[in-house]
């Protein structure tokens, strides 16, 4: 079944046109990963999913119609955000960035440590004094918190040490193999994302260009679209 389903959408920034018309699809248990060189719409697709940038076009998740709703509506209904460039509460310990926005359901403060071994060593720890992955852990752990039906990761490994990035790359094979999660990927590492994603859709100026399975994403269209 189909849980994310947007169409020929939109956006602006003020007068200027950022997205053309994107379409993008995420059904249940599924991962996704939106792809594309840098500066051709991927975060701010994933702010007009999370009504956080002025645009139109047809948005549905779970059947609910997602234009006219505000960003924490959207965020109940059930998206979970791991934004990019690492937002944790600084001057909140580890254990009360994941507390201030728990809510029930499966995924809590221990299921989420079993994932990152590291914050149970750090609970009581300042967020601002974690080290980069170790605040990318913390807010991938905090979305999870929120027990969401999808969870959109937007650049997590960014900026990362190469032992981190894999680090958070082997938990995301883990929710793919474990949980039945549906995610959707943002992010520009093929290797990695071959080996969990399903399908793909690529960006290009703002507009879907290539959408399909990922391991029918040849050498060619990898170069044209994706490459330097």
């Amino acid at each position: 079944m189909t849980l994310l389903a947007i169409s020929d959408v939109t956006a602006h920034y003020g007068a200027s046109q950022a997205l053309f018309g994107v379409d993008l699809t995420v059904a249940e248990g599924e991962v996704v990963a939106l792809m594309g060189r840098n500066g051709m719409g991927k975060s701010t697709t994933v702010r007009a999913i999370c009504r956080m940038v002025t645009c139109s076009g047809s948005m549905t998740f779970a059947g609910r119609d997602l234009n006219g709703l505000s960003s924490h509506q959207v965020a109940r209904l059930g998206i979970g955000l791991v934004p990019e460039g690492r937002r944790a509460f600084r001057d909140l310990t580890v254990q009360e960035n994941l507390a201030a926005v728990a809510r029930p359901g499966p995924w809590d403060f221990d299921k989420v440590v079993e994932l990152f071994p590291r914050l149970r060593e750090r609970a009581q720890q300042r967020a601002g004094s974690l080290s980069g992955g170790e605040q990318q852990m913390l807010v991938i752990g905090r979305a999870l918190i929120t027990n969401p039906r999808l969870l959109v990761l937007d650049e997590a490994t960014e900026g990362l040490a190469p032992i981190l990035r894999q680090e958070i790359w082997s938990s995301i094979g883990t929710l793919k193999r474990e949980t039945g999660l549906s995610i959707l990927v943002i992010d520009k590492s093929l290797k990695e994302l071959r080996g969990i994603c399903d399908r793909a859709t690529i960006l290009e100026r703002g507009r879907s260009v290539w959408f399909g399975r990922i391991e029918d994403l040849d050498a060619e269209t990898s170069q044209r679209y994706l490459g330097v």
